[in-house]
């Protein structure tokens, strides 16, 4: 009997020592586990978005283009008689500037004058009723017919500035045998270009966001390198009504004065827009972060303590603030500092 109870006292201590031991080592492994994810986590510093007031004033580089441009030549090949013109030469609106062979105006004038002196005769018999109508209506289609075609060459014989401007090409001289084929340096058929200059244009890409506050008739001052302390005057006149789904822009022309003929087609301008006061928002620039071998940047989001990346869309910098076109929202929480050591869902501790 004692034999009995000795057996049950060691049995009922083993099993005591091996239940401490496992709890021990159960302890043990919790512990190394909190140390393992206190290892992990990336000490932050965020701060929550929120929109602040700024002067919208938006900047762009241009390159200045004439306000008008048409490279002359006529509808058909054929010989050049003259060019009354040469490069740099100011024409005027109505101007005759070149002439082509005119054997072809000088045919369709004789058939001209003759089927007009046909249709005057058709045209008194036709008052004294002495002829049938399909007779004289067949003259007059003919005759119609015939001023049309005198019409068409004269115009396309002697060739006339469109609008008042500069000579800015001639491509060809007197004698000379017009082939229609386009011309090499501008890659389009023409024997004169013509261009308009006391009023220059740029083309500027705009980014989508501010698609609702442009307007037609918007101002916006215009420097170019070479007169830095001249400032030009531009004003939007048109604006695309579709918006580049592969740059989120749309365009918008701008029409800039001339008056001084100070500016060239072909120089670059810089141009700035002021759109007023507004809300934007602004985040610290050593938020941002440059992905490796693009322009594109992002930021990291916190989410639940966890980094998420997020791609932005930048527009101006303000002291130490960059405006974010795209990308977060008011009252997202964005990380400011400890950023550089992220990598998409890390885990993060907040400092506060």
């Amino acid at each position: 009997m004692k034999t009995l109870k000795y057996l049950s006292l060691v049995i009922a201590t083993c099993i005591l020592l091996f239940g401490i031991s496992c709890n021990s080592r159960n302890k043990k492994s919790t512990v190394e586990a909190t140390k393992v994810d206190s290892t992990n986590l990336v000490l932050v510093k965020t701060s929550v978005i929120k929109k602040e007031s700024i002067n919208r004033i938006i900047e762009f580089t241009a390159s200045l283009i004439p306000f008008e441009e048409v490279h002359l030549a006529p509808s058909a090949p054929g010989r050049i008689e003259k060019i009354y013109v040469e490069v740099s030469d100011n024409v005027k609106q109505g101007q005759v500037v070149a002439c082509m062979d005119r054997t072809n105006l000088e045919q369709a004038r004789i058939n001209l004058m003759k089927i007009k002196a046909d249709f005057k005769r058709l045209d008194t018999l036709k008052k004294t009723r002495s002829i049938a109508d399909q007779q004289y209506d067949q003259m007059k289609s003919a005759y119609e017919i015939a001023q049309n075609t005198y019409q068409s060459l004269l115009e396309n014989t002697q060739l006339k500035a469109p609008f008042s401007g500069v000579v800015s090409g001639k491509y060809f001289e007197n004698g000379e045998i017009y082939s229609g084929s386009p011309v090499q340096t501008i890659g389009k058929p023409a024997i004169l270009s013509i261009v308009q200059i006391n009023s220059l244009k740029a083309l500027i890409g705009i980014s989508s966001s501010y698609y609702p506050v442009i307007r037609t008739g918007m101002k916006a001052d215009v420097k170019a390198d070479l007169y830095p302390n001249m400032t030009f005057q531009g004003e939007i006149f048109r604006i695309y009504p579709t918006i580049d789904n592969a740059t989120k822009t749309f365009s918008v022309e701008m029409k800039i004065k001339n008056d001084n003929l100070k500016l060239r087609p072909g120089m670059f301008a810089k141009i700035t827009l002021d759109l007023g006061k507004g809300e934007a928002i602004m985040v610290p620039t050593i938020s941002l972060i440059k992905q490796t071998g693009t322009n594109d940047m992002y930021l990291f989001l916190n989410k639940n303590n966890k980094a998420v990346k997020q791609p932005v869309q930048i527009g101006r910098i303000i002291d130490d603030k960059t405006e974010i076109l795209n990308g977060v929202n008011e009252g997202d929480e964005i990380v400011i500092v400890g950023q550089n050591k992220l990598e998409d869902k890390s885990s993060l501790r907040i400092v506060r």
